[in-house]
């Protein structure tokens, strides 16, 4: 018999939960919608005996605040111990977007906290905050309610003994709101007298030290803020000048470029002081746990890097969980340009049968789509649409994230896109073989800045000689130029001088 999950495996994968169908479908959907495929995704999850939450939970409340800028969700355990968890997730967005969205200049007061002093914390936080606790369900299972009345009802119907836990959990911005959440539903006053506990995961700080000072002063069985030490996101604000300094070897290590970016999102505080509430664990020390092919010192490789170690597939794995199952990814599609109507292969993984596809805005009809019963394929004609668009897949679990070999240009030329070169690194001389799409007799080649000797070899494949650089121990990109059109650079298309 497998050993019970820890309370870190089980309030991650419920943290992870929360990503659940997070970006809105690409050709629109209301948030009534988009609440409902959230809600059926999570209930999936939730059901699912494999996962570290053993299916022994049960969705509660669940509420998208509007434009979908934040949501949160309500959930019970079924085994009879009589916990629940407040799940909070902060904004989808990029992890720059995220540092730079944030309101982090201004502090203003939290009267929700209870404190019978005042205490502050960033506006942005603030924000976010409001947006939780006013948003009401559309759809759930608890209709047209806020997450405090949803709970209220919750605690109402459960057993007295043994006493109730409630959970506050959340990852990124989630674990920030969530540990606000914390001490506003604690100073509430309930039908059962619940015990609380504080689990946040990869947190940015939301206030200074008056909040963080009345936080520690409350009775939590736990307060704990699990963090990946080589995690970006939890420095932002109280430590940001850290991740400057990183990664230790094999690197990536932070370019100019990198510190440059670091320390104007730094520079937002404006003189505030934020501090974290709660105890430190700290996971990942040795960097054992990295993306090991986003190891070269170039900003696209330290970003990377940097989401890579905030993913909560990065945290599932540090607290031993299994990952949560994953939503559509789309590899590639062929062919890549067309007319409207064109018959068009998408390849890539987590297809199901409810799966609904988009070209850029426009919408696949259900009759044009095929899915594959293996879930890596889908065959599609291309939608009424104009330009070059991504094609992107969507289901219960998520949407696929836009990829470069994803693209579909309506009537040509191909989209021009490097997907891996080999080999990666080497001297100048190197022959080195570049894969992608929408290659051309003619091509042009640039290693950085550098024209290479190139040779056509098909739409899919070029050769190019590796050029001499003034600088030949640094890592470059690989570019491909047909016509007017250059492929985009990205941590594929890097090759590594190791010398003349």
């Amino acid at each position: 018999m497998a050993p019970d999950p820890t309370i870190a495996q089980v309030t991650m994968t419920l943290a992870a939960f929360a990503a659940t169908g997070a970006t809105p479908r690409p050709s629109g959907e209301t948030l009534e919608q988009q609440t409902k495929r959230i809600i059926t995704g999570i209930d999936a999850q939730l059901s699912d005996p494999t996962l570290a939450t053993q299916g022994e939970w049960e969705l509660v409340w669940l509420a998208l605040s509007p434009a979908n800028a934040n949501m949160a969700y309500l959930a019970r355990s079924t085994n009879g111990s009589n916990e629940f968890a407040v799940v909070a997730r902060g904004t989808d967005a990029d992890l720059t977007d995220i540092l730079e969205d944030l309101d982090v200049g201004t502090v203003v007061p939290f009267p929700d906290s209870g404190s019978p002093t005042p205490v502050y914390v960033s506006k942005g936080a603030m924000d976010a905050f409001k947006r939780v606790v006013t948003a009401r369900s559309i759809a759930s299972p608890s209709p047209n309610v806020t997450l405090a009345q949803a709970l209220t009802r919750a605690l109402d119907s459960a057993p007295s003994s043994p006493q109730p836990t409630v959970y506050l959990t959340g990852h990124s911005l989630g674990g920030c709101i969530a540990s606000m959440l914390a001490p506003y539903l604690q100073a509430q006053t309930w039908p059962k007298q619940p015990k609380f506990a504080v689990m946040t995961y990869a947190a940015p700080t939301a206030g200074v030290q008056s909040f963080v000072d009345y936080v520690n002063s409350l009775p939590w069985v736990i307060d704990e803020r699990q963090n990946n030490a080589y995690d970006l996101v939890p420095h932002a604000w109280a430590d940001l000048d850290t991740p400057a300094g990183w990664y230790p070897s094999p690197g990536p290590q932070a370019t100019e470029e990198v510190k440059l970016l670091i320390g104007a999102i730094s520079q937002r505080t404006k003189g505030n002081v934020y501090v974290q509430p709660g105890t430190l664990c700290l996971m990942n020390t040795g960097y054992t746990s990295l993306a090991k092919n986003l190891v070269n010192k170039t900003t696209q490789d330290f970003l990377g890097q940097v989401a890579y170690q905030h993913a909560n597939s990065t945290y599932l794995d540090l607290v031993g969980a299994p990952d949560v199952p994953s939503g559509p990814v789309v590899t590639d599609v062929t062919p890549t340009f067309g007319a409207p109507g064109a018959p068009v292969t998408i390849n890539g993984t987590g297809f199901s049968q409810d799966s609904k596809v988009d070209f850029g805005t426009f919408a696949c009809a259900e009759r044009d789509v095929v899915i594959d019963p293996s879930g890596n394929r889908i065959t599609a004609k291309a939608p009424n649409g104009t330009g070059v668009v991504h094609v992107r897949v969507t289901n219960t679990l998520g949407t696929s994230p836009a990829v470069a070999m994803g693209q579909f240009a309506y009537g040509g030329p191909a989209p021009v896109v490097v997907s891996a070169v080999s080999p990666t690194s080497g001297r100048v001389g190197t022959p080195v073989t570049i894969h992608g799409s929408g290659f051309a007799n003619g091509a042009t080649v640039h290693f950085k800045d550098k024209v290479a000797e190139s040779t056509f070899v098909s739409t899919g494949q070029l050769t190019a000689t590796a050029p001499g650089q003034l600088d030949v121990q640094q890592t470059v990109n690989i570019t491909v130029t047909v016509g007017k059109a250059t492929s985009p650079t990205s941590p594929a298309d890097e090759f590594t001088y190791t010398g003349r």
